[in-house]
């Protein structure tokens, strides 16, 4: 690990204009993410600010009924909240299908939603990279490709991204809000937070530099039948190959967003319309364009076949 320098910020303004002051610093809360690319050498800040004192760590009621989470609340913690249990029960779902118990445990809300996009070779640094070094090509494309994406993807990057909670928060419309270096604050759709590849998938947010997350709202609950569904190579600890995360009211209709198939969490509004025509159609409306390799093309059956099975559960009594 490469020599970094290390303060404290006091306030949320703060740390976005210490990022601004001090060139190659990066934000640090739980670090389970951005520490382990400095031990690999893939990420090298040459100065880190912690934000964990800045006491944004809470869950507190909206006036419009929803509720404001905290950049800093903890992944357990959003997990285990009664109120998200009781009415945004996707992503109690989708954050306890994540990762390991212990690293839920110092996880954050913001650290999350900001993970690299990344696939194998992401992490070999002899093997070029376009997130690493752009313009050093994809070695995805052509190599090992079978956990990858299949829509959204470019000649650049094939990668897809990892979250699980980012999915259901797509799912549930959160808007995420942020504070600049000069002070001021905007808040932003989730669906616009992340990008697509492109010819630049090193840029992977529509965050300013040095924006900081303060916080995610939640839009008053939805009803119905929540569920996440994870498929994956084995039962712990490992990314999906594709997820489906799904609200489904009693008539049949709902909101549906994917993980596992793009450089994002992908949700397509207009297609859920064919929801009441099943999965199949479903499947072929939501993943429209799809441009799977010949390693990962079964995502689309993958895909279809959990579509039914979510529902399905949703028409099986409780």
């Amino acid at each position: 690990m490469r020599p970094f320098t290390y303060s404290r910020a006091k306030s949320p303004a703060e740390a976005a204009g210490l990022a601004a002051q001090i060139d190659g610093s990066r934000f640090i809360a739980g670090g389970t993410n951005l520490l382990d690319l400095m031990k690999l050498d893939i990420e090298t800040p040459t100065h880190l600010i912690d934000v964990n004192g800045l006491a944004l760590d809470r869950i507190e009621a909206t006036s419009d009924g929803g509720l404001r989470v905290g950049a800093l609340v903890r992944n357990t913690d959003l997990a285990a909240d009664p109120r998200i249990r009781k009415d945004y029960a996707v992503l109690s779902r989708a954050l306890l299908a994540g990762a390991s118990g212990q690293l839920r445990n110092v996880a954050t809300t913001a650290g999350n939603l900001l993970q690299r996009t990344r696939c194998p070779y992401f992490y070999d640094t002899n093997q070029p990279c376009n997130k690493r070094q752009p313009g050093s090509g994809c070695s995805a494309i052509g190599g090992f490709s079978r956990p990858l994406g299949i829509i959204g993807v470019s000649d650049a990057c094939i990668a897809t991204h990892p979250s699980d909670m980012a999915v259901a928060m797509r799912l549930l419309d959160a808007q995420v809000e942020t504070v600049r270096p000069d002070g001021t604050t905007r808040t932003l759709p989730i669906a616009d937070l992340h990008r697509l590849p492109g010819n630049t998938p090193n840029i992977e947010t529509t965050l300013g530099a040095h924006e900081l997350i303060t916080a995610v709202t939640l839009p008053a609950p939805l009803g119905g039948t929540h569920i996440y569904q994870k498929v994956r190579d084995r039962a712990s600890y490992a990314f999906a190959l594709i997820s489906v995360a799904a609200v489904i009211q009693n008539d049949g209709s709902g909101r549906v967003a994917l993980g596992g198939v793009a450089h994002k969490p992908w949700r397509n509004e207009a297609a859920e319309a064919a929801m009441a025509q099943g999965a199949k159609a479903l499947t072929a409306q939501l993943l429209a364009g799809a441009t799977p390799t010949d390693q990962n093309a079964f995502k689309l059956t993958l895909v279809e076949r959990t579509l039914a099975s979510v529902m399905a559960q949703a028409r099986t009594p409780a």
